[in-house]
Formats: C-alpha cells, structure tokens, sequence
C-alpha cells in the first residue's frame, strides 16, 4: 500500500469522526463522542504512518528529503497537526465542542488534497530547498496555523451563541459559556503566535542560507508579517487595552482569513514560496 492510498482511506476516516461528533452533539449522545475521539486518533496514527511511508518512498526514488515541500504535503500534515492539537485541547478541557468545531477542518483539508488538481507526486527539491532548515521552518509554521484553524473554530462558536440563549432550546443552546470560549481563543492565539513568530525567524534563517538575504518581501513573506501583525495586535488589544468576548473573536477570524491567503492565495502570485 502507497503512502497516497493510505491518505485517501484516513479522509473517510476523518469524516466518520466529524460525523461521529455532529451526532453526539445534536442528540447529545456520550457514545458517540467517546467513538469520534477514537477514530480521530486512528486518523492521526494513520495519517503519521503515511508521511513516514512517504517520506521513505522519496528515498527510494533516490530524492530523499521530508514530506513537506509541496502544497500536497503541506496539506497532509496541516490535517495531523490540527487533529492532534484538537486532541489535546479536548482532553485538556474535557469538552467534546472542540471535536465538533476542528474535526471538520482536517477532513476538509485532506479532501481538498485528494483532488486532481492537487499534484501528489513525490518531486525532488529545487537546491534552495535543499536544507534541514526546511522541517524547522515548516513544522513550526504549520503548527501555528493548526492552532490558529481552532480559534477561528472557537470564535465561530462565540460569534453565533446567542447572548440569551436559554438552557435546552436548542443545539446552539449548547455550546458552552462565552469566557470559556473567549479564553480558549486567547489561548489557542498565544500558542499559534509563539509557532507563527519560530517560523518566520527559522524561515529568515533559511532564506539568508539559500538566497543571501533575511528578507526580500516576496508575497509569502510579506502576508506572513500581516497575519503575524494582525495576531500580535489581538494580543496587545487583550492585554493591553483589556479586549475581551465579541472583539478578540472577529479578529481571530480577521486573523485565520490572513492565514488562508497566506497559504492559498500567494500561490497565485509570482514569487519564491508558491506551493505547486
């Protein structure tokens, strides 16, 4: 079996596990929820196992570097690291909304990745790519992103829980209280920003290894600084100017927007970090 065999069986896995977490969720059924975590870490198992195979085969055609130098790839491990950190969060919190909000997101992810257009093939690096700085920069980032794809979840959560909601009236009624949310975000936030701000110090690091300089504001570049702007301006309007609730949650919408482009949208501008 083929590492890309592999990715195309944990996409139905992962929706099983979204599926599994609307139902306990809607009929507010345990079962149900405590078989969406199950499955979701059979989906993190299965997905790590096929960015191992991956990152084996690559050596096998003689090319041998990590599994993360295409938007392919890229997409394959965003999906892991949000399904592990959602995990966690669960765990930590021992509330099954967090399931409900960020299993989506790597389902979604890895059906966008299974889509003709999306090239899943192994391709050597370019010579600039050619660095360990590569899994530093990558991983780092893309930890950053899963954990701001969670707030935006959460703050969604936020944004559409009515203020005056009463006990039972409904599935919307469920959705815990907004300082648990709002505290979720913040924090979420604080852990994406410490990941997004390694990144792009690690990624200078490279850039001056590859091309001889720290910074040349390509599109990835500079739309990396914006969203990175606009999170460490929902941190000081937090902690400085004591924003609280409904504010903190569109600008980490605002913010997960920033990301997206960072990530989709530069890929249609000409410059150094374009994932094909």
């Amino acid at each position: 079996m083929t590492s890309s065999e592999i990715f195309s069986i944990i996409t139905f896995i992962y929706g099983l596990a979204t599926l599994l977490y609307a139902v306990s969720w809607i009929f507010k059924k345990v079962l149900p929820g405590k078989l969406a975590v199950a499955v979701t870490a059979v989906a993190v198992v299965g997905n790590l196992t096929g960015i191992i195979l991956r990152w084996i085969e690559s050596y096998e055609m003689g090319i041998g570097h990590a599994p993360l130098s295409n938007l392919y790839e890229s997409l394959i491990f965003f999906a892991m690291t949000i399904a592990v950190i959602h995990l966690f969060i669960e765990y930590r919190y021992k509330h099954r909304f967090i399931g409900v909000v960020a299993s989506p997101i790597p389902f979604l992810i890895m059906a966008y990745a299974s889509l003709p257009k999306v090239n899943d093939a192994i391709q050597p690096l370019i010579p600039a790519l050619q660095s360990n700085w590569l899994i530093a920069h990558v991983m780092t980032c893309f930890v950053g992103y899963a954990a701001f794809a969670i707030a935006f979840g959460v703050s969604l959560m936020f944004l559409f829980k009515p203020a005056d909601s009463p006990e039972g009236s409904g599935v919307v009624s469920r959705i815990p209280d907004f300082d648990i949310l709002d505290d979720l975000t913040h924090q979420m936030v604080m852990f994406g920003f410490l990941f997004l701000t390694i990144g792009i110090i690690t990624g200078a690091i490279w850039a001056n290894q590859a091309w001889g300089r720290y910074w040349g504001w390509d599109p990835k570049e500079t739309w990396s600084l914006i969203t990175w702007l606009i999170y460490a301006s929902l941190l000081h309007a937090r902690l400085m100017r004591g924003w609280q609730g409904k504010k903190i949650a569109i600008l980490s919408c605002v913010g997960f927007c920033a990301v997206i482009f960072t990530y989709f949208g530069v890929n249609l501008l000409p410059g150094l970090h374009s994932y094909q």
